[in-house]
């Protein structure tokens, strides 16, 4: 197994190290790359991970779509990187623009931290190709701002495209046709309010997170990586020197 996964961590992140955790598991390579960060070129797919970037001002994700990286990151999914947002990642990715719809809190105003059921719905994501329609993962979320909601059209749209990749069997926070997980358009970018991270081992209570971050460090996806140029490989490691935390 290969790839290199960007993690990117933004003020507030708490879960990079989570990720970076799971995917060195799971026999791929992490690489931490700060918010402040104009380049990612140096990996294969990207990760943006839980927590409270930015301290949730605003609300959840408003002041980090404005993060000097999220350039980076527009730019590394227009050319067809795979980027996925977990929970707070998530929330980043739909004020970003770069998915539809938006992260509200949850129904009853309560903040959750359980273990849910969560059905692949879709199994042509970048992060569900290993898994089939159908199958059902205990997967624990941990969020406030987890309710997903959209416009009628752009739901009718997300079912017309099969664009749901997840969905609550017993939906705790009351997403919109419960969903759990939604791809964009060109299916390479991913939001997903379940953790796969927390539970990519037995150890963690439960290893059927590690199904969704083997496809997402499956060399088989084809296309990507692409090659480098010469002044991406000039401009050096994207963040402070001597620091993981590129």
């Amino acid at each position: 197994m290969s790839g290199r996964v960007g993690v990117v961590v933004f003020p507030g992140s708490n879960c990079e190290h989570d990720v970076v955790e799971a995917i060195e598991g799971l026999g791929g390579e992490a690489e931490l790359v700060w918010h402040g960060a104009r380049s990612v070129s140096r990996v294969d797919s990207l990760v943006l991970p839980g927590g409270f970037a930015h301290g949730d001002y605003l609300r959840p994700g408003a002041l980090a779509r404005f993060s000097p990286v999220m350039g980076a990151v527009r730019s590394f999914a227009a050319d067809g990187g795979p980027v996925l947002g977990v929970c707070n990642g998530f929330q980043i990715l739909t004020e970003a623009g770069l998915l539809p719809g938006a992260l509200q809190k949850n129904h009853h105003l309560k903040f959750l931290c359980t273990t849910v059921s969560a059905r692949i719905e879709r199994s042509r994501s970048f992060i569900s190709r290993l898994t089939s329609p159908g199958t059902v993962l205990r997967l624990p979320i941990n969020h406030f701002e987890g309710n997903y909601i959209c416009g009628p059209e752009t739901l009718a749209q997300l079912r017309a495209d099969e664009r749901i990749v997840a969905r609550y069997c017993d939906n705790p926070n009351g997403s919109i046709d419960d969903i759990a997980g939604i791809t964009n358009e060109a299916g390479n970018v991913v939001g997903l309010m379940p953790h796969p991270e927390r539970a990519y081992t037995n150890m963690l209570g439960s290893a059927d997170g590690a199904i969704l971050l083997r496809s997402l460090l499956d060399p088989s996806a084809g296309q990507w990586p692409k090659t480098p140029t010469e002044a991406e490989v000039a401009s050096g490691p994207p963040g402070p020197a001597g620091s993981r935390l590129a």
